[in-house]
């Protein structure tokens, strides 16, 4: 999962890009990247590590111009070498840079084309940099030294004819302008929107609304699912639809996890599809076990608040921070590795023990992907005197790999891949485990936009809605996913370091 952002204005749009990323952050803490453009020139800074991190105030003042791109990473198959941090560059045709969030599902076809018909070398592992030359090439084939927003639309086209699985893409042309475009199936969100200023109308595209709010810009809308938006670095909007058939199916596991509260996405609020994943789940309780003796409801902090607090009302039962969580520690999901997963979460979280002492208690949790944290976290409860501990997830079980951009690994390394709920509530520690079901969360999430026919929802359900995964490509992906070849890749990077560091 990664955060894109562009920015078209009347002054320099680093610091801007600078702040849209730092609110972005939560959807990569791997690498941050910024290309601003100023006449025809690209002035680039990217590394691994946070926004905060990356740019120091040299760094910020040679990224001039009024146009501009952004970029926060993490890996979706275990490499962290800096290479791979973007924005990724082009010089040819016309100079390109481009940001992606998402996963392409035909790489190894794709780069196999690239090499032998396109004649495009391509240098890291990254599937941004093959959608990035893959577009170049559609651009170049059209022959023509100077283009129009039309050629342009005409390059996406026939991207999505080439390219399969989660793309929304934001590409900076030097000199000409920016360029913003999702996949046919819409998985990715991407959203834009536009400022006035004393000098004329400055427009924004970002991954989510929350960052075009805090820079005082008004949301347009999204993307349609296939749709492509150029603005002109004279601030000219053309918006096209580019793909044949696109065929809306958001990814849902963004309003469980990825994106922030206050974001709205495809026209659905993720707050209140929240708050109602609440409601569904306490309505499951109250229907199977309607004599339950819960004496207080802990969200495990932060994604899951929100569902906590409306499961709370529900059961009209008392809502209590229980665990006070460090956030100078980063999300445990996006953590490479067990051994590093396993030893940041007693850093990051600290229980309250009056809140749990003598208590059954009923941990909520956004959703159980390894069951590695859910099972510290009960034992940190029964440390702190509960008497029962209890664990609810409002989201069904993760059984399978997502392949459109989210780490979740290989599929043995999921703790509901091929366990029954009871089987993962021993396995966790738990006294009872409840899990949203499916129907429930889209129900949840489609309330808020029931034009979105159907979602991603590939992690709970193994259906994958590109239509072209099937076991070979998610053994390939398991190979590169689990745990032991990312340590591998990890140790083979540090001794690449070593090496350097030595001579």
């Amino acid at each position: 999962m990664c955060g894109i952002a562009g920015i078209v204005a009347h002054q320099n749009v680093n610091q801007e890009l600078y702040d849209a990323l730092t609110v972005l952050q939560h959807r990569g803490q791997d690498a941050a990247g910024i290309v601003t453009c100023e006449g025809n020139r690209f002035y680039l800074r990217k590394d691994n590590g946070l926004v905060r991190d990356v740019f120091s105030t040299s760094q910020m003042l040679r990224l001039r111009g009024n146009m501009g791109i952004g970029h926060v990473r993490y890996p979706t198959a275990g490499c962290t070498s800096s290479a791979e941090a973007q924005p990724f560059y082009v010089n040819s045709p016309f100079g390109l840079t481009l940001a992606h969030n998402g996963n392409l599902t035909n790489t190894e076809q794709l780069k196999k084309e690239l090499y032998q018909q396109d004649q495009r070398h391509i240098n890291t592992d990254s599937d941004s940099e093959i959608l990035l030359n893959v577009f170049a090439h559609e651009l170049q084939q059209l022959g023509k030294l100077k283009i129009s927003a039309d050629d342009v639309f005409t390059a996406v086209s026939k991207v999505h004819k080439r390219c399969r699985g989660a793309y929304a893409a934001v590409v900076m042309i030097a000199g000409f302008g920016i360029l913003a475009f999702r996949d046919p199936h819409g998985i990715r969100p991407v959203v834009y929107g536009q400022r006035k200023t004393e000098s004329g109308i400055d427009y924004m595209i970002a991954s989510e609304n929350v960052a075009l709010d805090v820079l005082d810009f008004t949301r347009t809308r999204d993307l349609e699912p296939g749709e492509a938006i150029f603005i002109d670095a004279e601030g000219t909007v053309q918006t096209r639809q580019c793909a044949d058939n696109p065929m809306y199916s958001p990814c849902i596991f963004e309003h469980v996890y990825f994106a922030r509260p206050d974001s709205i996405i495809d026209d659905i609020s993720v707050y209140k599809a929240r708050l109602r994943m609440g409601e569904k789940l306490a309505e499951k309780i109250l229907r199977e076990w309607p004599n339950h003796d819960i004496d207080v409801v802990i969200p495990i902090p932060d994604t899951s608040r929100t569902s906590a607090l409306q499961l709370a009302n529900r059961l009209g039962v008392k809502f209590r921070e229980g665990f006070i969580k460090n956030r100078y520690i980063g999300r445990t999901f996006i953590m490479p590795g067990q051994q590093m997963r396993r030893k940041s979460v007693k850093q990051k979280l600290n229980a309250i023990s009056l809140e749990f002492e003598g208590k059954n208690v009923i941990l909520v949790d956004d959703s159980i992907v390894r069951g590695t944290t859910s099972e510290q976290i009960i034992q940190m409860a029964r440390d702190a005197g509960a008497k029962k501990v209890y664990m609810a997830s409002a989201a069904p079980p993760v059984r399978y790999p997502n392949v459109y951009g989210i780490d979740m690994p290989a599929a043995h390394e999921l703790i509901a891949h091929n366990r029954t709920t009871e089987e993962v509530c021993q396995a966790i520690g738990a006294d009872y485990l409840v899990y949203q079901d499916l129907d429930d969360l889209i129900d949840a999430v489609r309330r808020g936009n029931p034009k979105i026919q159907q979602f991603d929802t590939s992690c709970f359900s193994g259906k994958y809605v590109t239509g072209d995964i099937d076991q070979a490509y998610l053994d390939r992906i398991e190979a590169l996913r689990n745990d032991d070849a990312q340590n591998q890749q990890r140790c083979s990077e540090n001794f690449i370091i070593e090496m350097q560091n030595h001579h």
